[in-house]
């Protein structure tokens, strides 16, 4: 009976996914949230301004009662002061409400959705590479055992079906011919710093490059923690100085008022990498400005914002030269478009022999993942 197969796409009109009050109102909330530093009133002040805008909410459901399933579910804290459970003056108040640790995961987690979504549509990001053989990571294919092969990556389901097809079922017997070994990948271990810029162009010239380089942070902080936990992912700053952070302060990551110090960044850079026992060690680096400041031995600063400073940017090519030596290469994810600013990134890159990307701020995260997970898949040699 001939069967009349007829393939197609049918359209239909779009549907909202079917959200409760809550999760509409929460996914905005994880969003504003992140642009606020972890500021809660000024995001619950933003969400109440879209609210009347864009009616988010009716009286069956209000941001007051938002705010309340926010507490009751844990992502939210309530701080009273010193004096009582925030009865003052103007009568019966609320405390200080501030993010938990639970919503500090949650936004970091939604970071990594955000980006690996854009990578799975783009179908980018899961590079394979041609290499394969002894080593901790299944490719999923098969190939016939070798000697030396270890007992360990024999697939025994798939040797097992081999020795009856090729002997029968009648006289059972399983020889070196019917073995079947899964190929693996081997990836080193990697420990890796991210270096961000926080210098006060990151929120100049009407455009936020601060948010979408924490949430960068964000999503590769969580990407290497639950993915890759034998990896080690150590963040910094640089303004004047540079400091390490730790990952759950990310959300808070602000801008200051400060000149931008890359040479520091590198040097703190370099001294955490020198602790790692690991192998493979890169730094990436994301900045939208020219390094302008240096601290000089007696703790004053040097900084010049006009042009290319000579004698600043001679420093930041030594830092380069040194960090060639140890074996760390530089990737820069240059947010900036300035061509001199792009030529200085081209010869900092050559001095490291690292790589450099000259983009704005959309797909940075996607630059970051791809090459994070390209450089996992070989040894970074000198």
């Amino acid at each position: 009976m001939a069967v009349n197969l007829r393939k197609g796409f049918r359209f239909s009109s779009y549907e909202a996914p079917d959200q409760t009050p809550f999760e509409k109102l929460f996914e905005i909330f994880q969003e504003l949230i992140t642009h606020t530093s972890g500021d809660v009133d000024e995001a619950l002040d933003w969400l109440r301004e879209l609210d009347k805008e864009y009616e988010l909410t009716d009286e069956d459901y209000t941001i007051d009662d938002f705010i309340e399933d926010l507490k009751a579910k844990g992502y939210l804290r309530e701080e009273f002061e010193e004096g009582g459970e925030g009865e003052g003056e103007e009568g019966d108040r609320g405390g200080n409400l501030s993010i938990t640790a639970k919503l500090e995961r949650m936004i970091r987690q939604r970071a990594l959705d955000q980006i690996f979504g854009k990578l799975k549509r783009s179908g980018s990001g899961n590079h394979k590479t041609g290499k394969s053989g002894l080593g901790d990571e299944h490719t999923g294919e098969f190939r016939e055992y070798r000697y030396g092969d270890g007992l360990e990556h024999i697939s025994m389901t798939e040797s097992l079906k081999n020795a009856q097809v090729n002997h029968g079922m009648d006289n059972f017997t399983l020889n070196e011919d019917d073995l079947v070994v899964e190929d693996t990948q081997y990836k080193a271990q990697m420990s890796t710093v991210l270096m961000i810029d926080i210098s006060h162009s990151m929120i100049l010239y009407g455009e936020d490059r601060i948010t979408p380089a924490k949430k960068v942070a964000m999503a590769l902080a969580e990407l290497i923690t639950t993915r890759y936990p034998k990896d080690t992912l150590d963040i910094l700053v640089f303004g004047n100085d540079a400091w390490p952070i730790p990952i759950k302060d990310l959300p808070y990551l602000k801008v200051g008022p400060y000149h931008t110090n890359t040479v520091a960044g590198l040097q703190l850079a370099m001294d955490m990498l020198r602790r790692k026992r690991n192998t493979n060690k890169q730094i990436f680096m994301i900045t939208d400005g020219k390094p302008s400041c240096l601290r000089l031995p007696d703790g004053t600063y040097y900084k010049n914002s006009v042009g290319l400073d000579d004698h600043i940017v001679e420093k930041c090519y030594n830092m380069a030269r040194q960090a060639r030596k140890l074996h760390i290469p530089i990737t820069t994810f240059m947010i900036a478009q300035d061509p001199y600013l792009m030529q200085f990134v081209r010869h900092f890159t050559e001095a490291n022999k690292g790589k450099a990307f000259f983009t704005g701020l959309k797909g940075l995260g996607e630059m970051i993942f791809e090459d994070y997970e390209q450089n996992r898949r070989k040894r970074l040699k000198g």
